[in-house]
């Protein structure tokens, strides 16, 4: 189990950043890509962009130690 809060915040920007350009793929908003125009890639992103909160949310709640 990975317990540093560094490391999840890190991986929740990530995933919040996967997430923003997904969604605007997804829309058609950022063109250039097979993922152009399928709304499959706007509803991951926002999966992501959920998922991604949650986790930097949670690592800045936690308890220093």
């Amino acid at each position: 189990m990975i317990r540093s809060a560094r490391v999840w915040l890190i991986i929740g920007g990530l995933l919040m950043v996967a997430g923003i350009v997904w969604i605007g793929q997804g829309l058609g908003i950022i063109p250039g890509s097979f993922m152009s125009g399928d709304p499959f890639w706007a509803a991951a992103g926002g999966v992501a962009l959920v998922v991604g909160v949650a986790l930097v949310v949670s690592a800045l709640r936690r308890p220093r130690s």
